[in-house]
């Protein structure tokens, strides 16, 4: 028998991951950076508002692997697997849905509190007016220390990502981008994940109406002075 090419990951959630990333890396690097670049950061916030939206939404109508009952939390199963006692599965393993589950946590209270920020100098959050100026210093505190929990959580990501690829022997990255995993004679070939036009035309209807409401959030819910 020859090895078999089973598509595990649809492409709307292959194209939410590396859009994540980008819009991650260019929220710190641009509050890093400071001054007028903080528009950027803003701008990337609501683009991640965006983007988790989405994910959480296509974790209920998604393909197989990519909906949240695919990959509940399990402590047990976490364990068995960190112990080798349990094999790869097609989409998220065990312990990989925890790091997925805090990640979508940590990045909605990220770009939650970043709502109701400021930076103390020239730029308000749009919706620090629903809030006073106290406890927007308190929310902003809050985002600042969350970060630090979200590099954490990247740092495990990424050391996760080459312990399995380096002793568990197990590719991640390539199914992340082309969708496809290959299994081999001796491997039990699992069902493939759904990827045909409708459903991503389905997940670009659930990504415009997410952006849609971000962007109301941001621009129209505080009313405008004057």
């Amino acid at each position: 028998m020859k090895a078999q090419r089973i598509r595990v990951w649809d492409l709307p959630t292959r194209l939410f991951h590396w859009a994540l990333l980008a819009c991650v890396v260019g929220s710190l690097v641009s509050v890093k950076i400071g001054g007028n670049a903080i528009a950027w950061h803003f701008r990337f916030g609501f683009a991640i508002l965006t983007l988790v939206a989405f994910r959480v939404i296509w974790g209920f109508i998604g393909s197989r692997y990519a909906r949240f009952t695919s990959f509940a939390p399990n402590p047990m199963a976490a364990l068995r697997y960190l112990c080798g006692q349990s094999s790869a599965t097609p989409g998220h393993n065990p312990l990989g849905a925890f790091s997925v589950y805090a990640l979508l946590a940590a990045l909605t209270f990220q770009v939650v509190t970043g709502l109701f920020a400021n930076d103390s100098i020239m730029w308000d959050a749009p919706l620090k007016a629903l809030v006073s100026a106290e406890a927007s210093d308190r929310i902003t505190t809050l985002h600042r220390l969350n970060r630090f929990v979200l590099l954490g959580l990247i740092g495990l990501h990424l050391v996760a990502i080459a312990f399995y690829s380096r002793i568990r022997k197990e590719v991640l990255i390539a199914p992340m981008v082309g969708g496809d995993r290959v299994y081999d004679a001796s491997q039990p070939v699992p069902l493939p994940a759904e990827d045909t036009a409708a459903l991503r035309l389905k997940a670009l209807a659930v990504l415009v109406v997410c952006a849609a409401t971000v962007a109301y959030l941001v621009t129209q819910l505080v009313p405008k002075a004057g």
